[in-house]
């Protein structure tokens, strides 16, 4: 079954045009567009997570917000970079959000993306242990993280406190949730890594290296060595994929203004430097709904995933965003296999 999510990176800005002006806004708002997608029959809500910037910086009262607004959607991240986190912390706040939501949590985790800040996660507190990178030090908070959610004893009891010597959990503990764990891999190796650590994979609009092939067939030849390396690993569940993806289809004399004059400018994938590599990005997909479909049915990547995740643009504020995700779902969804979760749980579609 194909699923369909919105990510937001929760800007805000107080600039002309700009609906989403303070950081009350881009929480309170994201909480809005949630619920809003949830009635149009869109299956996911997630947040990018971002330090030093004008961004969605703290997800999990944001997450928990979202779990007690809603009831079906799912709640997640796109990413979380693991440096910045304590893991016991986080694995209490990720537990306290998926029993609020009622088990709906999927996390995105990674070792993060390129940021403003010289040594950030120092400044929190944080610094790979000697012999270590960046890399290293996002794999071993992810590693103590899925092991506290999982259950595994992570301090030592006291036993003049609790009467014996043995291995304390932290608490709460959300059944189903470290299965619901997903690894952001911006490239075919790391991703590879995932499937044999047991995480569901997350690509976004960008990987981190180049062969010379479309995007769409990079991100889905690392989707088929991610399968095979989850298949050779002995895994027994079916782990999730998810692709990201800009979609903007213009149905109105509004749409036109806003990105009428991009539809050319962004029909290709670029190739340039990030992070000191070179990196291939993602097309974006702009224009009439019809024709937009056929694009995407023919994309091979979002073929070989279960869940695709929209990109929004925050700023333009929550009717507006909702206004696109209804848009993608009455003229595009259908042609890559999505039907909406209102229509398959047999509620009537609202109406347009």
């Amino acid at each position: 079954m194909k699923r369909v999510g919105f990510l937001s990176f929760g800007h805000w800005q107080a600039a002309p045009g700009s609906q989403t002006r303070t950081a009350r806004d881009a929480l309170v708002q994201t909480i809005e567009l949630a619920v809003a997608a949830e009635e149009l029959g869109i299956d996911g809500a997630f947040v990018r997570v971002h330090h030093w910037a004008r961004q969605l910086a703290s997800p999990f009262p944001l997450l928990a917000a979202i779990g007690a607004r809603t009831s079906r959607v799912e709640i997640g991240t796109a990413v979380i970079d693991m440096r910045y986190e304590n893991p016991l912390y986080m694995a209490e706040d990720a537990a306290a959000a998926d029993l609020i939501s009622g088990g709906r949590l999927q996390l995105g985790v990674s070792r993060g993306s390129p940021e403003p800040a010289l040594r950030g996660p120092a400044a929190f507190g944080y610094v790979p242990a000697e012999g270590e990178n960046d890399h290293d030090l996002g794999r071993r908070h992810t590693e103590i993280f899925r092991a506290a959610i999982a259950g595994a004893g992570v301090a030592r009891a006291d036993p003049t406190m609790t009467g014996y010597d043995g291995a304390l959990q932290i608490q709460p503990q959300s059944p189903g949730l470290p299965e619901r764990i997903w690894w952001g891999a911006g490239s075919r190796r790391t991703a590879e890594w995932a499937a044999v650590k047991g995480m569901n994979l997350m690509s976004s609009t960008l990987l981190t290296e180049d062969t010379g092939v479309p995007f769409d067939q990079l991100q889905a030849e690392q989707i088929e060595l991610y399968r095979a390396a989850w298949a050779a690993a002995g895994w027994e569940r079916e782990p999730r994929i998810s692709v990201s993806r800009s979609v903007m289809p213009i149905t109105t004399d509004e749409d036109r203004r806003y990105f009428g004059g991009r539809s050319g400018l962004s029909a290709t994938d670029q190739v340039g430097p990030i992070d000191g590599t070179i990196a291939r990005f993602g097309k974006s997909y702009i224009g009439e709904p019809d024709a937009i479909a056929a694009d995407l049915a023919r994309d091979a990547a979002v073929a070989a995933a279960d869940t695709l995740l929209l990109t929004v643009p925050n700023q333009l504020g929550v009717e507006y965003n909702a206004h696109l995700l209804e848009s993608f779902a009455a003229h595009i969804g259908p042609a890559i296999g999505w039907t909406r979760a209102t229509e398959r749980a047999g509620e009537p579609a609202p109406v347009s």
